[in-house]
């Protein structure tokens, strides 16, 4: 079975909500990929940035460490977690029945399908994740339910609720799921975890349009 790939937004650290969704992923019946966000440790990242002056491709690479920073924090969190930094790694993790939190720096630092710009942050390369692995599936967790006036990726990026380059890094197999707070409550009374939670999100405005005209 292919793993279900999750994005934990860095905004939840420090928060009740990171470990509400740790403990409801990890009853998780199918196999699952945590993506970690940047969190502070990306946020301090953009700060040196301003006083040191480095280049967006050091900030970059420096974003992508901060993201294995958190998922290191993540990954002490339960039991069933384990860290892994390539693709051996989280197979390794998943075959012996764990749940992978993903230390992107290994792969991605460098990646040349992956741009050097803070338009790329852990949404995206969530769904370039999903392409290594050939998950069928991604699901973005955030702290706001915004995402249910929207139809379609686009529109979720124009809005700033995902990031820009999500629409052309998502492959078009993708599905592309977003669950908010109001998600986190309806599914703490149905475990253990056995659908994706959230709502599923329509890939192309051309999509909305032909639903629309028909």
């Amino acid at each position: 079975m292919r793993p279900l790939v999750v994005k934990l937004g860095g905004s939840t650290a420090g928060h009740e909500e990171m470990q509400r969704w740790i403990d409801i992923l990890a009853t998780a019946t199918f196999p699952l990929v945590i993506v970690p966000g940047g969190g502070p440790f990306a946020d301090q990242v953009r700060i040196s940035q301003k006083r040191l002056a480095y280049s967006n491709e050091a900030a970059h690479a420096m974003a992508i460490l901060a993201m294995d920073q958190f998922g290191i924090a993540i990954a002490e969190r339960h039991a069933r977690l384990r860290p892994a930094r390539s693709i051996g790694d989280i197979h390794s993790v998943l075959d012996r029945g764990g749940m992978a939190a993903w230390l992107p720096s290994s792969m991605a630092i460098g990646a040349p399908d992956i741009p050097c710009s803070w338009d790329v942050t852990s949404d995206s390369l969530s769904a370039w994740l999903c392409k290594q692995l050939r998950a069928e599936a991604l699901l973005l967790i955030k702290q706001t339910d915004e995402h249910m006036d929207y139809a379609n990726v686009w529109d979720l990026a124009a809005a700033g609720i995902v990031d820009s380059m999500l629409p052309a890094m998502l492959a078009e197999d993708t599905i592309l799921h977003v669950a908010g707070p109001e998600a986190l409550t309806k599914i703490s009374r149905d475990l253990p975890l056995a659908t994706i939670p959230g709502r599923m999100i329509m890939r192309h405005r051309q999509a909305v349009e032909g639903m629309v005209a028909q």
